[in-house]
């Protein structure tokens, strides 16, 4: 019998061409038919290895969920960049590979991305999630995220509604 460790982790430049990959499949997946095909894979085109070494480099604070030794997702977090809102903390992203998807995974990394906060002095999390994306409206409300406000993201002109979640 194998055991599988899942770790969590600050990502290193050595984990940016899975980051990449990660990031590849879950948005290809996650935006499909909700920002326009066009806009989404240039998007995607992007952020590639280098772009996530370069990111991880500059001190971008990048979390890894690992298993086994294979990177499984990736969180972005720091700073709230959303003044109207009190929370000090964000999570910028928060992404799961679609086979990791739905078992619990992402609630850990979540937690963990908010006790980095946490310990980095920010006092409450925001997340912004598009309306259109079901399912990470369903898990942010499901993990007891609160809708707190809304806002616009034009992709090609085209308008997406977003709403932001927090936690005190």
């Amino acid at each position: 019998m194998t055991t599988l460790s899942i770790d969590i982790r600050r990502a290193t430049r050595r984990d940016a061409e899975a980051i990449a990959a990660v990031h590849d499949r879950a948005w290809r997946l996650t935006y499909a038919g909700i920002i326009p095909h066009r806009v989404l894979t240039r998007m995607i085109g992007r952020r590639g290895p280098q772009w996530w070494a370069n990111a991880i480099g500059r001190s971008a604070t990048v979390l890894v969920l690992e298993i086994g030794g294979e990177i499984a997702g990736y969180a972005t977090l720091g700073r709230n960049r959303a003044r109207e809102l009190r929370q000090a903390g964000e999570i910028y992203e928060l992404y799961l590979s679609p086979e990791y998807q739905g078992i619990g995974l992402g609630r850990r990394l979540f937690e963990s991305a908010r006790e980095m906060l946490s310990a980095h002095g920010f006092e409450g999390v925001v997340v912004w999630a598009l309306e259109e994306n079901n399912a990470a409206i369903s898990f942010y409300e499901g993990i007891g995220g609160r809708d707190a406000a809304e806002g616009v993201e034009v992709f090609d002109n085209k308008a997406l509604r977003k709403i932001a979640f927090v936690w005190d």
